[in-house]
């Protein structure tokens, strides 16, 4: 018996049902040989991309930056950084991309600039009540002489959210706020010349050909007035999801988005905003997706949502309904360059949050390696049998797990060096991924040079080994993105089917059945059914398919 069916957000825009790849430009392909990625470099990996079967690619910033938090402290809005290149270099790229008809989304940091940005050094050099300082948010001090910060608000890097500065004749002045690291200043969004700024910003990489936008910190642009005190909850996740959170999710961030809808509407070709949102429930979330306001915005409750049947089918049915209630597609991601990779996650078996990261002195158990491939496999399966869009993170389609095991003298996240090493941090997941397992530094340049050390073992994760087993990781997602097309499963219609039991779960899309064995019990399917599975099935001479614990099988309805 199959319960109601749970409808996918019609339109006919590519983003409604795009499968996209986060490029995480240092650590993807180097060209120049200086150990860190760059725009070059990805485009002489443009055909992989295509042969792996992605819609669009995401950027992460590359941007000129001092590079203090990888490039999510931005000095120019309207360049590239000379470690990833020149904007001819973008140009290029962005034309082999279009060339094999693959979208690709800029990253954009509006919530804080670089502390080297012109207009921070400006505030800097200016006076209290300056229009220079007006554009980001300074304030006098608390106390007798202004010596403590002007509310209690805490850095999600660690540490207090304010910064005093040094006042031109010398003396201690106002406090800057900072809701990430120090070097990171927040822009105040109620100067309209902050806004104008911005638009002018979309409109420069528009014009060069840019397929939309994901934002950053897409909740955090607008302030309470007033800027209350606030304490988070002792076991709360920095990134959010507790309410009220003065700097998190104000209702005036509409009003911002709005605008920025508007200009997009200038451009032709379905031009995407996509919200990295971190809110408390998808209610709330798909506010920010609204009609008029931004177009996709991250799932990131499907991403925490636990490995059982439960829990996999409430946050689906939960998401859908939310994001269709407002003419939205769901998505769906796994991984991404904040959090800890999917294919070691799935093996944790403690309380990880967002921004602490695995390292070697992490308590609990060490994440069973063999286990979280296997789930993970299982869960991208899961993944992309459901409507809406899906979000990939470079290399996962390779089961790269997290580096676990980075020296403390290699790492480079801030958060590890502002919490004195209590948060590891993301740097496990931004290791530069592997091409080949005999080049230097995997293929990832002809140098050998690596911003971040490569685990040894990633030589069996390396593409060029892997595009030699049919059994392997990279092999299922080209089988997974060729058959998710082949049967319009981004666009198609979910129903769940009743399974009669607690440890597996079962829907259809269009013309797919899926089925999902999160128990200990094998399942048997008819062989002939079998479109693909998550892991390798042995066949009975009954010709039925034995579907072992934590697989998950795509079959014809």
């Amino acid at each position: 018996m199959s319960t109601s069916p749970e409808h996918v957000a019609t339109g006919s825009e590519w983003w409604r049902t795009a499968v996209i790849y986060q490029i995480y430009p240092r650590s993807f392909a180097d060209a120049s040989g200086d150990g860190i990625g760059d725009l070059p470099g990805i485009e002489s990996r443009m055909d992989a991309l295509a042969q792996l079967g992605v819609d669009a690619l995401w950027l992460s910033p590359f941007m000129v930056s001092p590079q203090r938090d990888a490039g999510y402290d931005v000095a120019d809005y309207r360049d590239v950084d000379p470690l990833f290149g020149t904007l001819a270099d973008f140009d290029a790229m962005l034309a082999a991309a279009h060339e094999r008809g693959i979208k690709l989304i800029v990253d954009l940091v509006p919530n804080h600039s670089s502390s080297d940005h012109a207009w921070f050094q400006a505030a800097l050099a200016a006076a209290p009540g300056s229009v220079e300082r007006a554009r980001y948010i300074f304030r006098d001090g608390m106390g007798e002489n202004g010596e403590l910060p002007p509310n209690n608000w805490e850095s999600v890097f660690g540490g207090r959210a304010w910064t005093r500065v040094t006042e031109a004749d010398g003396t201690p002045g106002q406090w800057y706020l900072h809701i990430f690291d120090s070097s990171q200043p927040d822009f105040d969004w109620s100067n309209e010349e902050v806004r104008e700024e911005f638009r002018g910003v979309l409109r420069f990489w528009l014009a060069r050909g840019a397929d939309g936008f994901r934002v950053d910190v897409a909740h955090g642009l607008v302030k309470a007035d007033g800027l209350p005190d606030y304490t988070p909850p002792a076991d709360g996740d920095s990134m959010g999801g507790h309410e009220p959170v003065p700097y998190w999710g104000q209702e005036g961030v509409h009003d911002i988005y709005r605008d920025w809808h508007t200009v997009l509407a200038e451009y032709e070709g379905d031009r995407v905003l996509c919200a990295e949102a971190w809110l408390p429930t998808l209610d709330e979330t798909a506010l920010w997706v609204r009609s008029d306001e931004m177009h996709q915005a991250f799932n990131f409750l499907y991403m925490y949502a636990g490995w059982n049947a439960d829990a996999q089918r409430e946050v689906i049915t939960e998401s859908l309904r939310a994001f269709n209630s407002v003419g939205a597609p769901s998505t769906w991601v796994l991984s991404n360059h904040d959090v800890v990779r999917h294919a070691t996650r799935f093996a944790v078996e403690f309380e990880n949050a967002q921004g602490a990261g695995i390292g070697p002195n992490t308590p609990g158990p060490r994440p069973d390696a063999t286990l979280g491939l296997r789930r993970a496999r299982a869960a991208t399966t899961l993944m992309l049998a459901l409507p809406g869009s899906a979000y990939l993170y470079q290399g996962e389609e390779l089961g790269l797990p997290e580096a676990i095991d980075l020296p403390d003298e290699a790492r480079q996240d801030p958060s590890f060096f502002r919490t004195n090493g209590e948060r590891y941090g993301r740097d496990g997941c931004r290791v530069p991924i592997p091409w080949e397992p005999e080049a230097p530094a995997f293929g990832f340049n002809t140098t050998g040079e690596s911003w971040l050390p490569q685990p040894a073992e990633y030589a069996e994760f390396s593409r060029s080994f892997e595009e030699k087993d049919d059994a392997s990781t990279l092999e299922l997602y080209k089988n997974l993105l060729t058959e998710r097309r082949a049967h319009g499963l981004g666009s198609g219609t979910l129903a769940w089917k009743d399974t009669g039991s607690a440890t597996l779960l079962a829907l259809t899309n269009a013309d797919v059945e899926v089925v999902v064995n999160f128990g200990a019990d094998e399942l048997l399917v008819d062989a002939d059914r079998v479109i693909l599975s998550s892991e390798p099935l042995l066949v009975s001479t009954e010709n039925q398919a034995m579907v072992p614990t934590d697989v998950t099988v795509w079959l014809r309805a």
